[in-house]
């Protein structure tokens, strides 16, 4: 095949995005082309595809620039705080005082290596300022840059009051708009779980939830500042000693749902003597 030949299919291959020469398959990856990928490759010329000899003979296939074209659609579409914009596993800072979570350090790069063989999520929990969101947020950078896996990320309050803002008459956007990128997220982290006042229709909300990813195998990652363990009511604590008593995630989310996330997530606790990184600015979040 001449370098002509090879060209004419390259075009027709970025036009068409069918795979040409048996050497790759059809992709739906981001096209490097495309607005949002203004940096042209220098292997391909921003057309996606790449001459290559097997064999002694020329054929094209997919160039590496697509895979990075995609992640960056990815992470863009994550919804990762720009706070948290050099959050990063690599960043995450286990020496001097931090050498106590070191071991979380290690379980959450445990988890990047073994997805997707393995699927069970993380529940992280442990004080404010101790590096939560960090680690969540840098596993599932490393998920979408190193394997292309789609994540997303929502703040649990945030999300429970957008979905309820969906019931407006006056707002366009619908229930059902809100949670779909909940659902379908490869990987979905909710951060400060259990933070808003529990009632009736939060937990019917987080139901739903972790029910619909449940079931379609789904992972869940998630950060909270209350303690793993059962409601009062459950533990058959009352009146007094409960009242002196700090809420538990069995409190706020209710036993059932504490039960499923159990199922669906491995625990990591931070120690409760973790120092407060954010007053020293050591580290970037909770």
């Amino acid at each position: 095949m001449d370098e002509k030949s090879v060209r004419s299919i390259q075009t027709l291959a970025a036009r068409s995005q069918v795979a040409v020469g048996n050497v790759t398959q059809p992709s739906t990856l981001v096209d490097a082309s495309q607005p949002n990928n203004p940096a042209v490759c220098e292997y391909c010329g921003g057309a996606g595809w790449r001459a290559v000899v097997v064999g002694g003979d020329k054929r094209v296939t997919r160039c590496g620039c697509i895979a990075r074209g995609h992640a960056d659609y990815l992470l863009a579409q994550a919804r990762i705080p720009a706070h948290y914009k050099n959050a990063d596993l690599s960043t995450f800072r286990v020496d001097g005082p931090q050498t106590a979570v070191g071991e979380a350090l290690f379980k959450t790069r445990g988890f990047v290596h073994q997805y997707p063989l393995e699927k069970v999520g993380r529940l992280y929990v442990g004080p404010f300022g101790a590096g939560k969101t960090h680690l969540a947020i840098g596993a599932i950078k490393e998920l979408i840059i190193e394997k292309g896996v789609s994540c997303i990320f929502y703040d649990y309050s945030e999300l429970l009051k957008q979905i309820q803002n969906s019931y407006n008459p006056s707002v366009q956007t619908t229930e059902l708009d809100i949670l779909q990128p909940v659902f379908d997220a490869e990987v979905l982290v909710l951060d400060d779980f259990g933070a808003s006042r529990p009632t009736e229709w939060v937990w019917d909300a987080v139901s739903l939830i972790l029910k619909t990813r449940y079931n379609q195998n789904r992972t869940v990652v998630i950060t909270t500042n209350f303690p793993d363990g059962p409601s009062a009511k459950a533990a058959g604590i009352e009146g007094a000693q409960r009242a002196t008593r700090d809420d538990t995630l069995g409190d706020r989310i209710g036993d059932r749902m504490l039960s499923r996330i159990h199922e669906m997530c491995r625990l990591i606790n931070m120690p409760s003597n973790t120092p407060d990184f954010r007053s020293g600015n050591t580290r970037l979040t909770g």
